[in-house]
């Protein structure tokens, strides 16, 4: 096989294969060309060189909200979203956020969606749709986290509202989606984790999380979506639950937060991997052949004989990484991806 064959992107079928566990010829590479804060700056249209490296899927968005449009009758503080203020500085404004929340299956964006979405499916493409921001990142955005941490203990009565709330959303936006798109998969985003541990204990998780997620779930398998979930720092006892709500595909597995060994072999039975690179130390400080040597171990701790592995840059790839270290992380991505998928064929 040639490296023409090796580095062409993969059709469809083999993407699904490697979520579904039916032995892949090669391991997708699926956010592998992440580029953050200040890389297109430094590099500009160098980047362009990495277009030789495949993307093994197509991404498109879909509608979620935007509070900004939403007509709400109170000023915004956005400069305190993250902090102690938000969107929702108190919870006498639930309601009315609730009722002017806006029904995305009637979003016009839709109809551009859907001709975008056809043209993936007409080049044989896996397609993820999605968004960034599930329950936890979205209510801390619109609560501010110093209000978020304590709504649980003090107003659950009005968190559970807004996350039923969200979830009607989201889910009629899904359904929406695999009715006009015909996706493969969805993508979302929760860091339910820091350096150390998750943001919550496990029950907190299971009380006010776990029944939204469980719906969302139950959403994308009726419409036979995959579901991908990112997540950063060491999500390790919410993982069980994770899987129960029917995550399949977990990102990144964040280095120096979470046992990567561990993890693959207490959770690989039930959990694909979507293993990040490590973008903040090896990528940016190591050598290519330091850059080499980590993704054949990560493809060596994750990747099982009948699949259940895509491998992508651990979060955004930010300015300050040697152009060099990246094309080192993508054709070893490929090389080495391609290597041991047919070591495993010929078990």
């Amino acid at each position: 096989m040639t490296d023409n064959d090796i580095f062409t992107p993969l059709p469809k079928a083999e993407v699904i294969k490697a979520v579904e566990r039916d032995r892949p010829r090669r391991i997708p590479l699926v956010f592998a060309h992440w580029w953050g804060e200040g890389l297109g700056e430094q590099y500009g249209d160098r980047l362009n060189e990495f277009s030789r490296f495949p993307d093994d899927l197509a991404v498109l968005p879909i509608p979620k909200f935007d509070a900004n449009s939403m007509g709400l009758s109170w000023e915004i503080n956005r400069d305190a979203a993250m902090d102690a203020g938000g969107v929702i500085p108190d919870w006498v404004h639930l309601d009315e956020f609730i009722d002017k929340l806006p029904d995305p299956a009637a979003n016009p964006q839709f109809e551009s969606l859907a001709e975008q979405a056809q043209t993936v499916h007409d080049q044989d493409r896996y397609l993820m749709v999605g968004w960034w921001c599930l329950f936890f990142e979205t209510s801390w955005g619109l609560r501010g986290m110093e209000n978020l941490m304590t709504d649980f203990y003090l107003y659950p009565d009005e968190v559970h509202r807004l996350f039923d709330a969200l979830c009607t959303l989201y889910c009629r936006s899904i359904d929406k989606a695999a009715e006009v798109m015909k996706p493969d998969g969805f993508w979302t985003s929760d860091d339910l984790g820091h350096q150390t541990q998750p943001m919550m204990k496990a029950e907190t998780f299971d009380e006010f999380f776990k029944p939204y997620y469980d719906r969302i779930g139950a959403c994308l398998q009726r419409n036979r979506v995959h579901w991908w979930l990112h997540s950063c720092g060491n999500n390790t006892p919410l993982l069980p639950s994770l899987i129960a709500a029917g995550v399949q595909m977990f990102h990144p597995v964040q280095k120096h937060t979470m046992d990567a060994p561990a993890i693959a072999d207490t959770f690989g039975a039930d959990l694909g991997f979507w293993a990040g690179f490590d973008v903040q130390h090896i990528l940016q400080e190591g050598s290519p052949e330091d850059v080499r040597d980590e993704v054949r171990l990560l493809i060596d701790t994750f990747d099982r004989p009948e699949g259940g592995m895509c491998i992508a840059a651990g979060n955004g790839i930010v300015s300050g990484t040697p152009f060099e270290n990246i094309e080192a992380f993508l054709d070893e991505a490929v090389r080495y991806g391609h290597q041991h998928r047919q070591a495993a064929g010929s078990e």
